[in-house]
C-alpha cells in the first residue's frame, strides 16, 4: 500500500468516526470529501480569528429565507454553538451546524486561511524600560499565522541564546518572557486567543495535557534551520495551572555534541589537570554542585566525552535525558512516575559499567548507593544541589550521616556558577577605595602565581557600556568554578575524626591547600576584565 492509499485509508477511517460521533451527539454529519476543494467560500460571514478559535467553518449564507449553514468539528464548544443558534434565532433567522472531521476543517481552513511567506522581524530584547520594544515584538508575535507562530518563537530564542522561554497567563492577557544569559527579560505582551495555539501545540508536541490541574512534565525536540546549516533543539516542557490558566516554561538544550568539550569550560592547566587526574581513575565518586541553570549539565556530559572511549563501558540514568551522546548507553528515570535513581544505578550496576552518570542525588537512598558504587570499581559523577563544594559535605552528611565509606569514596568536588561576559564594547575605570578595600579582603591569601596578570596595588574595573545594537552592554556567560579536590585533611572531617565539621571550616582547610573559592574566581574574572563585580555579586 503506498503513502496514497494510506492517507485514504485514514481519511476514510477518520470520517466514519465523525459519523459516529455527530449520532452520540445527535447533529447531521456532513461528508465534505466530494466538494471541499470547489465548493465557493462564503467571505466576511465569520473572521479568520473565530475559525481557528472555535472550530468553525461558515457553508451556507442565508438567501431568501435567511437560511444559514455552518459546518463544526468535535473540538468546537458547545456554548458557542448554542450562543449562535439563539442569535439568528432571535433575529428571525435559521442557523443550521453539521458536524465535520478535523482533516476537512483543516482544507477549509487552508482555503480561507491560506499560508502566506511573510518575514517577520527578528525579535528584539528590551532594555529595562523600554515599551517600544515589548511593544513592537508583541505586535509581530500577534500578527504571525497561527500555524507558524510557535515555531517562530522558539526559533527566534534558540537565535537569541535563550535558555528559557516563560508562557505566562495575566488577567487580559499572556506575557512572553526569555531568560538570556541568565537574567529573565519581558519580550512581548500577546493576545489570549494564543494561548490556546501555545498550549494546543504542546499538548500535540510534548504530551502534555490542557485540562489537568497537575503539575506536568514533558519532552520535545525542534531541527533548527538557519544560514544553510542546521542543529537539533532538546526542548524540556515544564506547566502549572494558575489562577488565569496554565503556565510553562520551555527549557531550551541546544544540542552540539562538539560543545560538550572540558578545554571550552576555560579551565585553568592547573584545574584542567586536576580533573583529568581524578576522572582517569578506575573508581571514585565525583559531585557537580550549585542551583539549577548552573552549567553542572553540560560540564558533566563533557568530562563523559573526555571518558568517552571504545575501551569504557558508559552508562547515564538521567530525568530527563537533556543530550544525546554517540556512544554511550543513556536510561530515562521517569521520577514523577515512581521511579528512583537508586533502584535505576543497582538495575545497570549488573551491566558492568566503567562509569556512571548520575542525574542527580536527591535521597539519602541513592547517595548510600552511588557511594557503593564508587568503592567497587565503578567510577560515579552525579550533580548536587548545594550553594559551595564544602556546603556539599555538609549537606551530604546531613543526608546519610557520618560515613566512613563516604570518605574514601569522594575525590572531587566542582562547584560553578556562569556569569555574564562583557561585551567588547566594556569601559575600564579606576576601582572606588571600597572596591578596593573589598577585592584586596577576598584575594588576602591567595598565592601569587594565581593572581598572574592581577596588580593589586593599582585595582582597576570594567563596565558595561550599553549601546543601541548592545542594550545590555553583556554578551554570553562564563564559568566560574571551585574545584576541592579531596585531601586526607578534608577526609578527616568527613569521617568525623573532626569536632565541628561545618562548612566554613572546611573551606578554611581546602584554601590553605590551594583552593580559589567562587568568590575569589569571580573577583579574578572582574579584575581581569571578563566581567563586573556588580555581576559576581548577583550570581555568588
Amino acid at each position: 500500500m503506498d503513502e496514497k492509499e494510506i492517507q485514504l485509508k485514514r481519511r476514510e477511517n477518520e470520517e466514519q468516526a465523525t459519523a459516529g460521533r455527530a449520532r452520540i451527539l445527535g447533529m447531521p454529519y456532513l461528508d465534505t470529501r466530494q466538494f471541499e476543494n470547489e465548493i465557493g467560500l462564503v467571505p466576511d460571514l465569520l473572521d479568520v480569528a473565530q475559525m481557528h478559535r472555535d472550530f468553525i467553518i461558515p457553508l451556507q449564507r442565508g438567501g431568501g429565507e435567511e437560511h444559514y449553514q455552518f459546518m463544526v468539528t468535535s473540538r468546537t464548544p458547545r456554548s458557542v454553538i448554542d450562543k449562535m443558534r439563539q442569535e439568528y434565532t432571535n433575529e428571525g433567522e435559521k442557523a443550521d451546524f453539521f458536524l465535520i472531521s478535523g482533516s476537512a476543517y483543516k482544507v477549509f481552513m487552508l482555503r480561507y486561511d491560506p499560508p502566506q511567506v511573510i518575514q517577520y522581524d527578528d525579535i528584539k530584547i528590551a532594555g529595562e524600560g523600554d515599551s517600544e520594544t515589548i511593544a513592537s515584538v508583541s505586535k509581530t508575535l500577534n500578527m504571525v499565522s497561527t500555524d507558524k507562530v510557535f515555531d517562530f518563537l522558539i526559533d527566534q530564542a534558540d537565535k537569541l541564546s535563550a535558555s528559557d522561554i516563560h508562557i505566562e497567563n495575566l488577567r487580559g492577557e499572556i506575557r512572553i518572557r526569555m531568560r538570556v544569559d541568565g537574567i529573565l527579560h519581558p519580550v512581548a505582551n500577546i493576545d489570549k486567543d494564543r494561548y490556546r495555539i501555545f498550549m494546543g501545540e504542546l499538548s500535540s508536541r510534548a504530551n502534555v495535557s490542557m485540562a489537568s490541574n497537575k503539575p506536568q512534565s514533558g519532552h520535545m525536540q525542534k531541527e533548527i534551520h538557519r544560514d544553510g546549516a542546521s542543529h537539533l533543539l532538546n526542548i524540556r516542557v515544564e506547566t502549572i495551572p494558575t489562577m488565569y490558566g496554565q503556565d510553562a516554561v520551555l527549557r531550551l538544550f541546544n544540542f552540539d555534541e562538539s560543545l560538550l568539550n572540558l578545554d571550552l569550560l576555560g579551565l585553568s592547566e592547573e584545574e584542567r589537570a586536576e580533573i583529568n587526574e581524578v576522572i582517569s581513575h578506575p573508581r571514585g565518586l565525583v559531585l557537580m554542585v550549585g542551583p539549577t541553570g548552573s552549567g553542572k549539565s553540560t560540564t558533566l556530559y563533557s568530562m563523559l566525552n573526555a571518558l568517552n572511549t571504545p575501551d569504557r563501558k558508559i552508562i547515564t540514568l538521567e530525568d530527563p535525558i537533556e543530550y544525546g551522546i554517540t556512544g554511550i548507553s543513556q536510561i530515562p528515570v521517569h521520577t514523577n512516575d515512581g521511579g528512583s535513581f537508586a533502584e535505576g544505578l543497582r538495575s545497570v550496576l549488573r551491566l558492568d559499567p566503567d562509569v556512571v552518570m548520575v542525574g542527580e542525588i536527591r535521597d539519602a537512598d541513592t547517595a548510600k548507593t552511588a557511594i557503593q558504587a564508587s568503592i567497587t570499581g565503578h567510577l560515579v559523577l552525579s550533580s548536587f544541589h548545594a550553594n559551595s563544594t564544602a556546603a556539599a559535605f555538609s549537606r551530604m552528611i546531613d543526608l546519610i550521616g557520618v560515613n566512613p565509606i563516604f570518605s574514601s569514596s569522594i575525590r572531587l568536588v566542582v562547584a560553578q556558577r556562569l556569569v555574564r561576559k562583557l561585551s567588547e564594547s566594556r569601559r575600564e575605570r579606576p576601582a572606588t577605595e571600597a572596591e578596593i578595600k573589598y577585592v584586596r579582603d577576598v584575594l588576602a591569601g591567595v598565592p601569587e602565581d594565581k593572581l598572574a596578570g592581577v596588580n593589586l596595588d593599582e585595582v582597576r574595573l570594567w563596565d558595561p557600556v550599553v549601546t543601541p545594537d548592545d542594550p545590555f552592554g553583556y554578551s554570553g556567560r562564563t564559568v566560574i568554578m571551585e574545584q576541592l579536590v579531596v585531601s586526607e585533611d578534608i577526609q578527616a572531617f568527613i569521617r568525623g575524626d573532626v569536632a565541628d565539621a561545618d562548612a566554613t571550616e572546611i573551606e578554611k582547610v581546602a584554601k590553605r591547600n590551594g583552593m580559589l573559592t567562587l568568590e575569589q574566581k569571580g573577583v579574578l574574572a572582574a579584575l581581569r576584565g571578563e566581567t563586573t563585580l556588580e555581576e559576581v555579586s548577583r550570581v555568588i
